[in-house]
């Protein structure tokens, strides 16, 4: 689920009842103070994108709140064997908020299968493992990643009950997310809030082309699709900083006009070191839009995000184009498909666009990409009155 779209029983309540979706603002909610474990798994792509997308909101809210906020992104088998894109743009914000955010990898940078675990894999598992206790122990954080920790349970590196004993007594106000293909059961069922990442088409080297290259789909009522863009973001402006310095990235935002996001703030403070990197704007009121509740200005900031979009697209100058709910807003009927699908038709082949967001109508683009995961949702914390939290959730 979008951490700002309406969750389900909110959906189903008072003037949301008939109006089908409805995006929720930052402003004016409350905040739960206790923390959730959340895990992130299945065959699509988009897990760890999302909590990366976390680490980016945790950083932003103690860039612009100055609150006790600390993460630690622990990667299981991303070894340094192996660069990922990610890397320099987390660099560069521990290089400039070292009390924010502390990363460790572990295991080796290539994969391999069951068959072929060795001796060092299950040393490189529990030595992370015992990192992450000490972190989890300490509570030190207040946000601990578990990147790829699912994996390593489904590969037996790991004894997994001992692994849920540790997370079910974890600190009250920490959260803990656990990502990766093949989450244990035992893992599932003690989780607060359970996002499979369902494929629907992703590009395989091996297979012929489906839709075109550079095009990807974040859908579905689970949790992490604005989450996994923002990730996406974070990985692009990395590969911005690292490798090529023309890969500039631009995040457009729908439907979520106002203040009180909190990856803003580590946004703005990547754009300031990196001007030339990243472009991010926000359109929308600030307010929820309901279908058949539509207002005038819903239309007009719709519009003026879209050409904003078409211009960055066509023109190429963006190497990574972020269009974050404009599957709702198209579903709300504020932009015409055909625009969009002739858009993308036409981009330059180095131009990639991720495009995010529930809808109850499958817009036309869809068929054109080659990446599309749907977040299913299977397990949600709001779906027990639990409120939402800034720095993790928006």
């Amino acid at each position: 689920m979008s951490p700002s779209t309406t969750p389900s029983p909110q959906r189903s309540s008072g003037r949301g009842s008939s109006a089908g979706i409805g995006i929720r603002t930052a402003s004016d909610r409350d905040e739960r103070t206790h923390g959730q474990l959340h895990v992130y798994d299945g065959d699509g792509k988009g897990k760890s994108q999302a909590a990366l997308g976390v680490v980016l909101r945790t950083i932003g809210l103690g860039i612009c709140e100055q609150k006790r906020t600390r993460v630690l992104l622990l990667r299981f088998l991303k070894g340094p064997g192996r660069a990922y894109d990610e890397d320099a743009a987390i660099e560069a914000l521990q290089q400039g908020f070292p009390h924010l955010i502390d990363q460790v990898r572990t295991g080796r940078g290539e994969f391999f299968s069951a068959e072929q675990v060795t001796r060092f894999d299950r040393q490189e598992a529990e030595r992370g493992w015992d990192i992450a206790k000490g972190a989890i122990a300490s509570n030190l954080y207040s946000v601990v990643v578990l990147d790829e920790l699912n994996p390593v349970l489904d590969l037996g590196l790991l004894d997994t009950e001992q692994i849920c004993r540790t997370l079910a007594a974890k600190p009250e106000g920490m959260e803990v997310i656990c990502t990766g293909r093949g989450a244990p059961r035992q893992l599932v069922q003690l989780a607060d809030l359970h996002s499979e990442m369902r494929a629907h088409r992703r590009q395989d080297a091996t297979a012929e082309p489906l839709g075109l290259d550079g095009i990807e789909i974040y859908t579905g009522e689970g949790k992490g699709k604005s989450t996994s863009a923002l990730g996406k973001a974070l990985q692009a402006i990395g590969r911005g900083i690292s490798q090529d310095k023309s890969h500039r990235v631009l995040i457009l935002q729908w439907l979520k006009g106002g203040a009180g996001y909190t990856e803003d703030a580590a946004i703005a403070a990547l754009r300031e070191s990196y001007p030339h990197l990243v472009d991010h704007l926000r359109s929308g009121r600030d307010a929820i839009v309901w279908r058949g509740q539509q207002q005038p200005i819903d239309y007009v900031e719709a519009e003026r995000a879209w050409e904003i979009a078409r211009a960055a697209i066509s023109s190429g100058l963006y190497k990574t184009v972020i269009l974050d709910e404009i599957n709702p807003t198209v579903d709300l009927e504020l932009l015409p498909q055909e625009p969009i699908v002739q858009t993308l038709l036409r981009k330059p082949a180095e131009t990639e666009v991720i495009l995010t967001g529930r809808c109850r109508n499958r817009p036309l683009y869809f068929d054109l990409a080659s990446v599309h995961s749907e977040m299913v949702c299977h397990k949600h914390y709001a779906e027990r009155g639990v409120d939402l939290k800034r720095g993790v959730d928006y």
